[in-house]
């Protein structure tokens, strides 16, 4: 995939700089797009027009083949063991990284917010003018996914569906005894299912760091992991959001499950969170904007007589996070579906996640990951949303 970059182009003009530099490993997600090229360790490229890369003889022989660059050039190439030891470190790297900017004609720089202190300050004492792109303009184009990446994201999203069935699965052969759920005898614990959950991303060449099943008063909580025994008749939350280990993709997706009778609050709250997902999925298309999605959730939510943080700012239970995020590279990127008036454009990939949620009740969210096109979305996520899971 080569990205569109004329945006960028225009950012560095309207700035007056040079170039854009990174220096990062693949894990941030800039440097992976930038790049096109992968390594654990931090290696640095500089964007003009064209990308050049700079990196260690370790990494050189691999750049040279994979990199989506003009130009792979090495440390040695600058002298870099002798700026070393006329300099220390690590003021020498700054000697380095400073004659290869020379060297690409580049003596004003845009980097990224969070670029290393160490190094900016190093390259100013050596009078290069390092200005901090503080709007994250590769965030913004990088939101605008190309069909490949949606393709890369929908693979993902289809790994994240048989992690999901594994899970389910799982709390369908439960047996339920004295209220807690047990499976081969031994109680059903979130950490087992988290456990099987990541084996069958695993087997589809997935991985995530972690994820969420979380059950009861831990519901309650967008963000607890959840821990111990499942219970019977009470809502748990399934919240999967892995990354393609070959194309660094993620997906994301929630369902809610409860195995037994539900009650009548935990029924009544997945119907209005499923309504609340419909009236925010038909709200969908380019040129809308977020906070009208967003919007679109909670007038369902109130109109029900729940709370939410657009009508009171500190409540605590009801809706109290936003209705979703951009997904790609990173699992949190531009756009939020959000208050925010952010325009959506065609190749936005968002979540759509209304939930409710109170300690004495529990939690109810339902996620679908969803591609922004000019008439409307498509819909990345293929998962039923079915609540009851009958057990043995």
């Amino acid at each position: 995939m080569d990205p569109d970059l004329s945006t960028l182009d225009a950012f560095l003009d309207e700035i007056g700089v040079d170039g854009y530099l990174i220096e990062a490993d693949s894990d941030a997600a800039d440097q992976r797009y930038l790049s096109g090229f992968t390594a654990p360790d931090p290696f640095v490229t500089l964007y003009t027009g064209e990308v050049r890369l700079l990196v260690s003889a370790l990494e050189y022989g691999r750049a040279t083949r994979t990199a989506r660059a003009a130009t792979v050039e090495r440390h040695a190439d600058y002298d870099h063991r002798s700026n070393v030891a006329e300099y220390g470190s690590p003021e020498g790297k700054y000697h380095t990284l400073s004659a290869f900017l020379d060297a690409n004609g580049t003596d004003a720089v845009a980097v990224p917010a969070d670029f290393p202190t160490g190094t900016a300050d190093g390259l100013r004492r050596l009078d290069v003018t390092v200005q901090a792109d503080i709007d994250g303009v590769l965030g913004e184009i990088r939101a605008r996914k190309h069909e490949e990446e949606v393709e890369h994201i929908r693979a993902a999203q289809r790994a994240n569906e048989a992690a999901m069935a594994r899970a389910e699965e799982l709390l369908a052969d439960s047996r339920t005894v004295g209220g807690t759920l047990h499976l081969d005898d031994d109680p059903l614990t979130a950490e087992r299912v988290k456990r099987e959950i990541e084996i069958e991303l695993l087997r589809n060449d997935c991985a995530l760091d972690e994820t969420i099943v979380a059950c009861g008063a831990d519901a309650a909580d967008p963000h607890d992991r959840g821990s111990g025994p499942l219970r019977a008749d009470e809502a748990i939350i399934v919240d999967i959001f892995p990354r393609s280990k070959e194309t660094g993709y993620y997906a994301d997706m929630t369902r809610t499950f409860c195995v037994g009778e539900p009650a009548a609050t935990i029924e009544q709250w997945y119907g209005l969170t499923l309504e609340a997902q419909t009236a925010a999925l038909d709200a969908i298309e380019a040129g809308v904007s977020a906070s009208h999605v967003h919007d679109a959730v909670c007038d369902v939510y109130e109109s029900a007589g729940l709370p939410t943080l657009r009508a009171d700012e500190t409540t605590e239970t009801g809706f109290i996070h936003t209705t979703g995020h951009g997904v790609g590279l990173d699992i949190h990127e531009y756009p939020r579906i959000s208050e925010d008036p952010v325009e959506l454009e065609a190749g936005n990939v968002v979540t759509i996640e209304p939930g409710l949620y109170d300690p004495e009740i529990g939690g109810v969210r339902i996620e679908d990951l969803v591609v922004v096109t000019e008439d409307g979305y498509d819909n990345l996520t293929e998962y039923p949303k079915e609540l009851v899971i009958g057990s043995r």
